[in-house]
């Protein structure tokens, strides 16, 4: 198996999976739930959206019908929890607006934490701002109308936020910074089926409080997301969550598509760590793929080490084991022809991360998908059963080089397991160009040892080292044996 990388290694220089809330239903922002860039084909998922808002941003007919209402313009349609609770922390609430040429190109909201003027929002509503910071401008403006300047201070992409500082009049700082919003302490866990209160700009339309209901944390996900019953909309990214104390339990981060009342949030104790780690930072100067990158090879080096000490599953075969991963933190969908057709027969598992790390509008990254496929050809005969199984191995797309990622280049070889068929296998490697050291690795398998029976294998990952791209190979491949001869 080594021998798949080994031309590759004299290439080492080459340069080169829910969507978050804040920038426009069209933009994809990480998450979980995010969009990967030409992802591999994967069943059909209820898609997320951004719940930060594009200037101008249409509305999406597949939203969720339920919207938010403003306080400023219904204050009666509110509880006295959520009315009080507008009222105590409307000072310390901003939308975070990215500016190119003066002109809104992108819209979030966010939340003052201390009093010394720190801000926390998503990383995805800044990331315009982020990646090219000699073009976009950042903005904060209050439901009060007034406005003034943010400095970015640090990202943190995995967990999809930002910390910023307030920079503008000096009396408009010191009102807005009175009262900081502080964080529930970790030793008071919510409870499930506990009130909280998303706070946001919806669609750059007013300042909004959403009720909702906290129902615990995402299942089969990597890092944690709270999953919240209210319906959280488009320009709302990085808006805080409070509890009935007032106190910060999560930040605004994606809504489900085709759903009512699902919506994500990132857990207030990642933003309460960003913000003890990064408090006293200076401003950010030049663009922020240095800091990206190292945030990523961390992430990808924990999730490679997790995911290669799961024994794989088995999709079910009389003749081979190919491997399903387990559904810690993925979700896999079965598929299969009809018993009585006629024909090629087939049975499909695709399993991959539905939480994807967001770079940029363009460029999702940091998540694991495997696809398994047996054939039955005997209906066939050995030719005719040759040419479709043949077609189905060609059809892979691999992508092609774009401005965030060379073409890939694949190499291909024949491997014999010790207690497996042999394999025709052909590994491809795609080097991001701002992320030197980054790579997506896709290998596609086949069995070469049957006339009318055959199994099609797919693995990719999104983000992962030459060395972590090796280990995985060697994994998938480890993971196909027989079950019977």
């Amino acid at each position: 198996m080594s021998e798949l990388f080994t031309d590759f290694t004299s290439r080492q220089g080459l340069r080169r999976l829910w969507i978050r809330v804040g920038l426009a239903l069209s933009l994809s922002a990480v998450v979980p739930w995010a969009v990967a860039a030409n992802p591999p084909a994967t069943p059909p998922t209820p898609a997320a959206a951004s719940t930060s808002n594009a200037s101008p941003a249409p509305t999406d007919p597949a939203a969720p019908s339920a919207k938010p209402l403003s306080p400023d313009k219904h204050p009666a349609q509110f509880s006295a929890s959520a009315r009080r609770l507008y009222d105590r922390t409307r000072s310390q609430l901003l939308q975070v607006r990215t500016l190119l040429n003066g002109s809104q190109a992108s819209v979030g909201s966010g939340f003052v934490v201390t009093s010394d003027g720190l801000v926390i929002t998503n990383y995805h509503v800044v990331s315009q701002h982020a990646l090219e910071p000699e073009r976009y401008h950042l903005q904060f403006s209050t439901p009060d109308g007034e406005s003034g300047d943010l400095q970015l201070l640090d990202v943190d992409v995995r967990r999809d936020l930002a910390l910023l500082r307030l920079s503008g009049k000096a009396e408009l700082v010191r009102r807005m910074t009175a009262s900081p919003l502080p964080f529930r302490p970790a030793d008071r866990p919510l409870a499930k089926g506990e009130r909280i209160y998303s706070m946001g700009n919806p669609h750059d339309v007013a300042f909004a409080v959403v009720e909702g209901t906290y129902n615990g944390l995402v299942e089969r996900s990597f890092d944690p997301l709270i999953y919240y019953s209210g319906s959280i909309n488009p320009g709302m990214s990085g808006g805080p969550v409070l509890d009935e104390e007032g106190e910060v339990v999560g930040v605004n981060v994606s809504t489900m598509f085709f759903s009512q009342q699902m919506s994500f949030l990132v857990p207030g104790g990642h933003a309460s760590a960003l913000l003890t780690r990064s408090r006293t930072a200076a401003p950010m100067k030049g663009p922020a793929w240095p800091r990206i990158k190292e945030q990523l090879m961390a992430y990808q080096d924990e999730l490679v080490r997790n995911f290669t000490a799961q024994p794989w599953r088995s999709l079910d075969h009389p003749r081979y084991r190919l491997p399903i991963p387990p559904e810690q933190y993925m979700r896999c969908w079965g598929s299969a022809s009809e018993a009585d057709a006629q024909g090629l027969q087939m049975q499909r598992t695709q399993c991959r991360m539905e939480q994807a790390l967001f770079i940029s509008e363009e460029l999702q990254t940091g998540y694991l998908g495997v696809t398994q496929e047996a054939y039955d050809g005997s209906k066939l005969g050995a030719l005719r059963f040759s040419r479709q199984f043949s077609a189905s191995f060609r059809n892979e797309r691999l992508g092609g080089a774009d401005k965030d990622r060379t073409a890939p280049y694949c190499t291909e070889d024949f491997v014999q397991q010790k207690d497996g068929p042999p394999l025709r296998a052909v590994a491809c490697l795609r080097a991001y160009r701002k992320l030197e050291g980054l790579y997506d690795v896709s290998v596609l398998v086949t069995n070469v040892d049957a006339s009318t029976e055959g199994a099609l294998g797919r693995f990719d990952a999104r983000g992962v080292s030459f060395a972590n791209a090796t280990r995985l190979t060697r994994h998938y491949l480890q993971g196909f044996a027989w079950t019977t001869r």
